[in-house]
């Protein structure tokens, strides 16, 4: 019977299956959006700092509080510049896409090595060219990119290497303009713009094993229960005889993927003192290249890779980003 004298919702979404660890840090993007008439690169990469908060003006017309100063959350994203290091062509196999061509960059950084093996010798020239005869073939472009932790001065040498997708053009005017930068430097304030919104893809933090109580947020049993208190109720009845998926149950919590969505970019920043507190963020330490302030929290801990990519659910913007009055810089240890 238990204490429940009413019909309740069930505890804990049965969306977020199976509740594992992620086999990768870096994240995984299944989805880019088809926005755009003009070649572009929808996604970028960065670490995330921390969380301060700021008073801006509002600037959203519906709001109670339109015009007048009010205090927002902010999470700090440092975003060294990238290196596009290889171009990656899909086509159709079976109603799927394979990696059917790419090409890589010449005089790759050493730190390469410390991602994937590499040959000492590469022609980069003749796999350019072998390339372009594969265009006619390709359904699908995308850019591999390599991040700079180095640049970040949070102590890490090994890099990631990312692929985002490309949108806008054919596929001849996509190559054209990603054979340029093939190879140069791309800064976070080439793909996004202060004011717009953001998807950001990150991995939460790691929690352990966790029981029922605060894994899927069941109610405890009465303190007079027999031998369990934080436990299930009841894992079901007797047919069908087996425990159904349906059950909560204890398990890893924690270091799960998530996406979120339109997360309003409110600032790029470059390496400037005026934000980074006295002694330097907690577990991160100083700004040293370009930061973004996202409205609100994002998941992960701090030194986190987190994927950005151009928003899927797009909502209207006002004309300019919001005017940021004031920044704090008061660490919490």
């Amino acid at each position: 019977m238990g204490h429940r004298k009413q019909s309740a919702p069930r505890h804990g979404s049965l969306s977020y299956r199976p509740r594992k660890r992620v086999r990768r840090v870096s994240g995984r993007i299944r989805h880019w959006p088809e926005q755009g008439t003009e070649p572009h690169i929808q996604g970028f990469a960065g670490y995330k700092v921390g969380m301060t908060h700021v008073i801006l003006i509002d600037d959203k017309p519906n709001s109670p509080w339109f015009g007048r100063e009010i205090s927002r959350a902010v999470t700090i994203v440092d975003t060294p510049p990238m290196l596009v290091v290889a171009i990656r062509g899909y086509g159709q196999n079976g109603g799927e896409l394979q990696a059917i061509g790419e090409t890589w960059m010449e005089n790759l950084p050493r730190d390469i090595r410390r991602v994937m093996p590499w040959p000492k010798e590469y022609d980069a020239k003749a796999s350019l060219t072998k390339f372009t005869k594969l265009l006619d073939d390709v359904q699908e472009l995308r850019i591999r990119l390599l991040t700079q932790p180095k640049q970040a001065g949070i102590g890490k040498k090994k890099p990631e290497i990312i692929e985002c997708s490309m949108f806008g053009g054919t596929i001849k005017d996509q190559f054209d303009y990603v054979a340029t930068l093939l190879g140069q430097e791309i800064r976070v304030r080439d793909i996004f713009q202060p004011g717009q919104f953001l998807d950001v893809v990150a991995v939460t933090k790691g929690k352990g094993f966790q029981g029922v109580v605060k894994r899927f947020g069941v109610s405890k049993l009465p303190h007079k229960s027999r031998k369990r208190i934080r436990a299930v109720g009841t894992l079901g009845p007797w047919n069908p005889s087996r425990i159904m998926y349906t059950v909560p149950r204890a398990g890893q919590m924690g270091f799960h993927q998530r996406t979120e969505y339109n997360k309003r970019l409110l600032r790029i920043g470059e390496k400037s003192d005026d934000i980074t507190p006295a002694g330097g963020f907690p577990h991160y330490g100083n700004l040293q290249s370009d930061f973004l302030l996202i409205d609100g929290s994002i998941p992960g801990p701090s030194r986190r890779l987190v994927r950005l990519r151009v928003p899927s659910r797009p909502k209207p913007l006002p004309d300019k980003p919001p005017e940021i009055v004031y920044i704090s810089t008061t660490a919490k240890k």
